[in-house]
C-alpha cells in the first residue's frame, strides 16, 4: 500500500509534466512562434502539485513578464545590450522576486530575457511571441491541473484521521494504566512524538486535497487534523508531571476511570459538552476530599489535579474546533435532530464513506455523547 501511494504520487506528477510539455511546445510550433521550446520549459516549471498552487504561480508569471519587458526595455536604452548588461537585467530580477517571495518566477523570466538579449526585437510582434509562450506554457499547467485522483487523495486524508484518533485512544489508554498501577508504563512518550511527527505528513496531505479544490468545505480537514496535533501535545506535557509522582494517590483511580472513559470519544463525530460536565464533577469530588496527611500525598495530588487541567484543555481543543467550523455547515448539523437532542447517532460507529468534500463535511458531525 505504501509503495503504491509512493508511486502514484510520482508517475501521475511527471505524466503531467512529460505530456504538458510536449503539448506546449506542440502547440507553440504550430503557431508558428519563435523559440516554441521555451513554452514546454514554461509548462514544466508552472505544473504544481495543486490546483490553487498552480493558479497562484501563473498568475505571478503573467505580472512578472511585464516587469522582465519593461526592465529589459530599459536596460538596453540605456546600456549596450550583451552578457554584462543581461548581468545587471538578473541582478535586479532576483532583487525584486526574492522581496516579494517570487523567486520561482525567476527561471522563466531569465528565459524571456534571453530572447530579448538574442534579438534586440522589442516590436510589438516579438512581443505578442512571448507572450503567447507565457500564455501556453500556464494554460497547458492550469489544464493538466484539473485531472487529478481527488477521492483516492480523500481516502488518504481519511486514513490518516482514522490513525490518529486510533493513536490518541492507544496512547490515553496507556496513561490510564499507568495512573491505575495495573501496567507500566512503555514507551508511551516515544509513542506521542512518534504520532506528532505522523499527524504532520497527514496535515500535509489535506492541504494538498484542499489546494486542489476550491471550497471552504475542503479546509476542514486540515483544521480537524491540526486540533488532533494541538490535543497530541497537550498529552505530551503530561510526561514532566506524571514522571514526577512518587506516591500515586488514592485518587489516581478517579482519574484512570476518567481517561478510560475519555477514550470512547476520541473520535471524530462527537462534540465533547458531556465530557467537559463530567471532568467538573471530578474536580468537584478532588476538592471536597479530605486534605492531603503527608508531603508526598499532597505533591501527588497536585500533579493530579494539573493533569485534569490538561484533560480539560485537550477537550477545550476540540471545543474550539467545533465552534469555529463554518457557520453554513454549523447550521446544517444543528439542524439534525441527533445533534439537538444530544442522543447518539445510530451510523456513529459506521465506516466513512464521502463522496465530495460538502457531503463529507455536512455528514461528519452526527453524534453527541
Amino acid at each position: 500500500m505504501e509503495l503504491r501511494k509512493k508511486l502514484g504520487k510520482l508517475l501521475l506528477p511527471a505524466l503531467k509534466i512529460a505530456v504538458g510539455s510536449s503539448a506546449a511546445i506542440w502547440i507553440a510550433e504550430a503557431l508558428g512562434l519563435q523559440y516554441a521550446s521555451s513554452a514546454g520549459i514554461i509548462a514544466l516549471l508552472t505544473i504544481a502539485s495543486t490546483k490553487w498552487e498552480t493558479m497562484r504561480l501563473s498568475l505571478h508569471r503573467l505580472i512578472t513578464f511585464c516587469i522582465t519587458v519593461a526592465l529589459t526595455f530599459l536596460l538596453f536604452h540605456l546600456l549596450p545590450w550583451d552578457w554584462a548588461t543581461y548581468g545587471i537585467f538578473l541582478f535586479c530580477t532576483v532583487i525584486y522576486s526574492a522581496l516579494i517571495g517570487w523567486r520561482v518566477t525567476i527561471s522563466v523570466n531569465a528565459v524571456i530575457a534571453t530572447h530579448f538579449l538574442t534579438t534586440g526585437d522589442f516590436s510589438p510582434a516579438f512581443l505578442l511571441n512571448e507572450f503567447l509562450l507565457i500564455l501556453i506554457g500556464i494554460g497547458i499547467a492550469i489544464l493538466l491541473n484539473l485531472f487529478h485522483n481527488y477521492k483516492g487523495q480523500l481516502r488518504q486524508v481519511l486514513r490518516g484521521m482514522r490513525f490518529t484518533e486510533e493513536r490518541l485512544q492507544n496512547i490515553l489508554h496507556e496513561v490510564a494504566a499507568y495512573l491505575s498501577g495495573t501496567e507500566p508504563l512503555p514507551g508511551v512518550w516515544q509513542d506521542i512524538g512518534a504520532l506528532e511527527s505522523q499527524i504532520q505528513d497527514f496535515i500535509h496531505e489535506a492541504y494538498e486535497y484542499s489546494d486542489n479544490l476550491f471550497s471552504s468545505h475542503s479546509r476542514y480537514y486540515v483544521d480537524y487534523l491540526e486540533m488532533r496535533l494541538s490535543q497530541c501535545r497537550i498529552l505530551h506535557s503530561l510526561q514532566d508531571q506524571m514522571r514526577r509522582i512518587r506516591t500515586v494517590p488514592e485518587q489516581a483511580r478517579l482519574v484512570s476511570d476518567y481517561i478510560l472513559y475519555l477514550t470512547g470519544y476520541v473520535v471524530e463525530m462527537n462534540v465533547p459538552q458531556k465530557q467537559l460536565l463530567r471532568l467538573q464533577e471530578i474536580f468537584r469530588d478532588m476538592e471536597q476530599a479530605d486534605l492531603p496527611r503527608t508531603r508526598e500525598e499532597f505533591e501527588g495530588r497536585a500533579i493530579l489535579y494539573h493533569i485534569l487541567m490538561d484533560l480539560e484543555e485537550f477537550l477545550h481543543a476540540k471545543q474550539r474546533f467545533v465552534e469555529a467550523m463554518d457557520p453554513a455547515v454549523k447550521k446544517n448539523l444543528l439542524g439534525k435532530s441527533e445533534l439537538k437532542k444530544g442522543a447518539p447517532s445510530k451510523d456513529s460507529g459506521a465506516p466513512f464513506s464521502f463522496i465530495s468534500p460538502a457531503s463529507a463535511y455536512a455528514s461528519d458531525w452526527c453524534r453527541s455523547p
